[in-house]
């Protein structure tokens, strides 16, 4: 009978690993990816019932091969990351994804606002106030000793519960903007987490010194920031090939020329060679798209770790079966 596999909970997920953990362990992560010691396996997308879209990504790093899927809809998302030995091909754990998910997101961007952002920072600027941005001002907040946060929404009412809610989670002191302009105005990293069309950041609302995250942008529909920004900016992301195909603020302003993408760097290249900033005036941008690496990276140690405690639910399996190859075979 072959091994079970392991069915690790949301429960399970946030019993073992906290966000400054995920932030480490992203971090050697995406070294092994730059060292050729890990393999993407490229998100695909496909669109269903007008609003729905079904989403895989993965990777292939050291003894594991792992692929996470979602149907992200109206109603929600529930996905699961699958982990495969990557020997035998059998699968070895199944983990709720969820949590993942936002700590992946989250993580990621912390990872490029340690790596991206001057050493005295202290003020954060969050646009978008949705299901990801409390994760994002704690991931800046893990990095950096952030003393005051701004947040903008369209919504006045959204972006004052906001502020409310960093203030009760996190302890940080935040005030609810009026307007974006408002809330960049003077900071020293901009969040933008939004599902906006139109850029939200403008080219006149950075200054020298800034460092922008931009999460929220993930297919050729939506754009955060004026692509002008970049005429002036190192310019960092977590999957290069994505940001070559999806990023509609990258394509406007690299264009076709293959050359000009040369400017484009990887995280991992960052994290293995650096430097992130050159000079204090300098401005970055993080590009986050979504990688299978980190998801795998994330998927690694969860696993070992509720595998060491004694967590997860085994989920017994009973072997092949003989697929009925004609009418007869059936019962």
């Amino acid at each position: 009978m072959p091994d079970p596999t392991l069915w690790i909970s949301e429960a399970d997920v946030v019993s073992v690993l906290d966000l400054p953990g995920v932030i480490a362990v992203l971090a050697a992560g995406f070294a092994a990816e730059s060292a050729g010691h890990a393999v993407p396996l490229e998100k695909t997308m496909a669109s269903f019932a007008g609003h729905g879209t079904l989403h895989a990504l993965g990777a292939v790093a050291g003894n594991l091969a792992g692929a996470k899927v979602w149907a992200h809809t109206p109603g929600g998302a529930d996905p699961v990351l699958l982990l495969f030995d990557a020997s035998t091909g059998r699968i070895v754990a199944a983990v709720e994804a969820f949590a993942l998910g936002q700590l992946r997101t989250a993580g990621t961007a912390g990872l490029a606002t340690d790596l991206l952002t001057r050493p005295d920072a202290r003020c954060l600027a969050i646009i978008g106030t949705g299901k990801q941005a409390l994760p994002q001002v704690a991931a800046v907040a893990a990095v950096r000793p952030i003393r005051q946060v701004r947040a903008f929404s369209p919504s006045a009412e959204r972006r004052e519960a906001f502020a409310r809610r960093v203030h009760e989670q996190l302890g940080l002191p935040c005030t609810a903007a009026a307007s974006a302009a408002e809330a960049a105005d003077g900071a020293d990293v901009v969040t933008l987490v939004t599902r906006a069309n139109e850029p939200v950041l403008t080219a006149p609302m950075v200054r020298p010194g800034m460092h922008i995250n931009a999460v929220g942008a993930i297919d050729l529909a939506r754009r955060e920031f004026e692509s002008a920004i970049l005429g002036r900016a190192t310019v960092v992301t977590d999957s290069p090939s994505q940001a070559r195909n999806l990023s509609a603020e990258l394509r406007e302003f690299f264009g076709a020329e293959a050359g000009r993408w040369q400017r484009l760097r990887a995280l991992g290249d960052v994290v293995r060679d650096g430097p992130g900033r050159r000079l204090p005036e300098d401005v970055t941008v993080f590009k986050g798209m979504g990688s299978g690496v980190a998801d795998l990276a994330i998927g690694r140690a969860i696993l070992a770790r509720v595998s060491e405690a004694g967590g997860g639910t085994p989920v017994e399996r009973r072997g092949r079966a003989v697929p009925a190859l004609t009418a007869k075979g059936l019962p």
